[in-house]
C-alpha cells in the first residue's frame, strides 16, 4: 500500500500529533500567581557545597533565557527550542523560542555542575532522583535549604520544580512567554519539598562566544582548518570530549564509522569538525546555519519539493516522539533524498504513513510536503 490520504491541501498549522505525544514527558509549569521578583540572581546564603554553588552560577547564567516547553530536553543538556503545547496558548511559539522548561534549566545546571548529566527527565524524575543527598518535607519550609536545593510543586505528580538561592529567593523557568528569572520562594499551595544533589565531578566550561556545548564520542577525533578532512589538522581528540559549537554548515561529505554526513560544525577556536562524531543527530538542533541558510542545499540524487504549513519540525527518524532537528516556521523548500512507509501521522484532516529523508538526515512526514502521499520520482529509502 503506497498512500493513506492522496489529498494536500496549501494551508496548516502545527503538527499536533508531534505536541500531544510529548505532553507524557515535557514537565508542564506552576501557574500560582508569582510574588515580585528580586534583580539578584546568585548564592544568597552560605553552607552550600561548591557543586550546589557551580549549579547556582549555571542556572544564573540564563537569567533573561526564555522559558520554552520542552526546552533544555536535547541530547545534551542546554537551551533547545521547545514545542507547542496544545492545551496552553501561551506556548504557541515555544518551537521558535531556544530556551529552558522547569526541568530542563536544572538538568543543565547540574550538568554544568558536575559535567555528568544527572537530572536528565521531567520535574517528576527529578523529585524521585536517586541522586538525593538529603530530602525536606513542605512542613519544614525553607530553614533548612541551602542554595543548590531544588524545590518542587505538585500533588501526587510534580509538575514545576525551581532552585532555592537562599534568603527567601529562588531561580526558575516559569511559563510559557515568561523569561527564567528570579523571585521570592511559594511555600504555599501545592508546594511539596525540596531535594538536596548529591553530585560531585568536574565542572563543564561554559560555552565560549555564544556556542552551544555538545559532547563527542570517538578516539583520535580530529578537527580541520575548514570543513574538508584534506585540510590541516588543528587539534586531535584522544577520546570523549566537550566542545562548544559556534554554527555549522553542509560542506564535504564524510563517510566514517558507519554514518555518512556532509554538516560540519564550526567550533569556539575556529576549527571545524565533522557532525558525525558529535552527539546527537546529523543536523544538530538549535545551532545555526554558518552560511545563514537554514535550508540545506540540493545534494547527489536528491529532489526539491515546497512544503506547506507553519511550525513544522524534522525528527532524526520518522517517527514524531524523536529527537526534532529543524523547525520550519514558514512554508520552505525542501531537498529529498528518498521516502519510506513509517509511523503513521494524522494531521491536519489527513492520515499518511510516508515519511521523506532530506538532504540533512532528517525527517519529514509527507503530509507536509506539496504533492501526492507517495512522492512522484523520489526513490524508496
Amino acid at each position: 500500500m503506497n498512500s493513506i490520504s492522496t489529498r494536500r491541501r496549501t494551508g496548516g498549522a502545527i503538527l499536533g500529533a508531534s505536541a500531544l505525544a510529548l505532553t507524557a514527558f515535557f514537565s508542564a509549569p506552576a501557574h500560582a500567581a508569582p510574588q515580585a521578583a528580586d534583580a539578584t540572581c546568585g548564592v544568597l546564603a552560605p553552607g552550600a557545597s561548591a557543586t550546589a554553588q557551580a549549579a547556582v552560577d549555571a542556572a544564573c547564567s540564563q537569567i533573561g533565557v526564555w522559558y520554552s516547553w520542552g526546552g533544555g530536553h536535547a541530547a545534551t543538556p542546554g537551551a533547545s527550542y521547545g514545542y507547542y503545547d496544545g492545551s496552553d496558548p501561551d506556548s504557541l511559539h515555544d518551537g521558535e523560542r531556544k530556551g529552558f522548561d522547569c526541568s530542563g534549566l536544572m538538568r543543565y545546571a547540574y550538568y554544568r555542575a558536575t559535567g555528568k548529566d544527572l537530572l536528565n527527565g521531567t520535574a517528576d524524575d527529578q523529585f524521585h532522583t536517586s541522586q538525593a543527598a538529603a530530602r525536606f518535607s513542605a512542613g519544614q519550609g525553607t530553614a533548612p535549604l541551602l542554595p543548590g536545593d531544588l524545590m518542587f510543586w505538585g500533588s501526587g505528580h510534580i509538575h514545576h520544580v525551581a532552585m532555592y538561592l537562599g534568603n527567601g529567593q529562588m531561580v526558575e523557568a516559569y511559563e510559557s512567554g515568561t523569561h527564567i528569572r528570579v523571585t521570592s520562594v511559594r511555600t504555599g499551595g501545592d508546594y511539596a519539598g525540596a531535594v538536596r544533589i548529591n553530585g560531585s565531578g568536574t565542572p563543564v566550561p561554559p560555552p565560549a562566544n555564544g556556542g552551544t556545548v555538545f559532547e563527542t564520542w570517538g578516539t583520535g577525533v580530529r578537527t580541520h582548518r575548514s570543513p574538508s578532512v584534506g585540510s590541516a589538522t588543528v587539534d586531535t581528540f584522544p577520546g570523549p570530549t566537550q566542545v562548544s559549537v559556534q554554527c555549522q554548515q553542509h560542506a564535504e561529505t564524510v563517510t566514517a564509522e558507519g554514518y555518512t554526513n556532509d554538516a560540519w560544525a564550526k567550533l569556539a577556536d575556529g576549527s571545524w569538525m565533522t557532525v558525525i562524531y558529535i552527539k546527537g543527530p546529523a543536523w544538530l538542533p538549535g545551532i545555526p546555519d554558518c552560511g545563514g541558510s537554514s535550508t540545506p542545499p540540493p545534494s547527489g540524487g536528491s529532489k526539491a519539493f515546497q512544503t506547506w504549513g507553519t511550525g513544522v519540525r524534522t525528527h532524526s527518524e520518522p517517527n514524531v516522539n524523536a529527537a526534532v532537528v529543524d523547525y520550519f516556521a514558514q512554508p520552505t523548500t525542501v531537498n529529498v533524498v528518498c521516502q519510506k512507509h513509517a509511523q503513521e501521522v494524522t494531521a491536519e484532516g489527513y492520515t499518511n504513513d510516508a515519511w521523506s529523508k532530506l538532504t540533512d538526515g532528517s525527517w519529514m512526514t509527507n503530509i507536509y510536503i506539496k504533492g501526492p502521499a507517495w512522492l512522484d520520482g523520489v526513490a524508496t529509502c
